[in-house]
C-alpha cells in the first residue's frame, strides 16, 4: 500500500511540476520561457503524458502559438520541438489533429520566413512533417 501511495504522490508532484512549467511559457522573461520549453520537452520525451496532456491541450496549444509569435530564435526552434512531441503524445485521433491544424498555418508561416533563424525554421519544418504525418486527416 505505501508503495503505491509513494508512486502515486511522485505522479502528482511531476504533474505539479509540469504545471508550473506550461504557466511559464507566457512568463514575459523569454529565459524563463525557454527554461520552460527545455523542462516541458524533457517530460514529454521521456513519459507518456497522453492523459495529463489531454485536458491540458488547448492550453498548451495557445502556450507554444505564442512562444512561436513572439519568440525569437532558439525559443521559436524549442516551440518547435515541444509541439512536435505534443503532437506524437496526442497521437492520429481527432485531439491530435486539432493541435496540429490549429498551429499548421504559424508553422508554414516560420518555415517560409527567411529572417527567421535557422534553427527555428529547421525545427518548424520537422515539426509540420512529424505532426502533419501522426495528425493530419486531410492528405493533401
Amino acid at each position: 500500500g505505501s508503495e503505491a501511495a509513494s508512486e502515486q504522490g511522485q505522479e502528482e508532484e511531476a504533474e505539479d511540476r509540469l504545471k508550473e512549467h506550461m504557466d511559464n511559457l507566457l512568463d514575459k522573461s523569454a529565459k524563463t520561457r525557454q527554461a520552460a520549453l527545455q523542462s516541458l520537452r524533457l517530460a514529454l520525451s521521456s513519459k507518456t503524458l497522453s492523459e495529463f496532456l489531454l485536458e491540458r491541450r488547448l492550453m498548451l496549444t495557445d502556450s507554444l502559438e505564442k512562444c512561436l509569435k513572439k519568440g525569437k530564435g532558439e525559443e521559436q526552434a524549442l516551440a518547435g520541438t515541444v509541439l512536435t512531441l505534443l503532437c506524437l503524445q496526442m497521437g492520429s485521433g481527432p485531439e491530435g489533429e486539432e493541435v496540429f491544424r490549429s498551429l499548421k498555418p504559424l508553422l508554414v508561416s516560420i518555415l517560409t520566413d527567411s529572417t527567421a533563424s535557422p534553427s527555428a525554421r529547421q525545427s518548424c519544418a520537422t515539426a509540420l512533417g512529424m505532426c502533419c504525418y501522426i495528425a493530419a486527416a486531410d492528405l493533401e
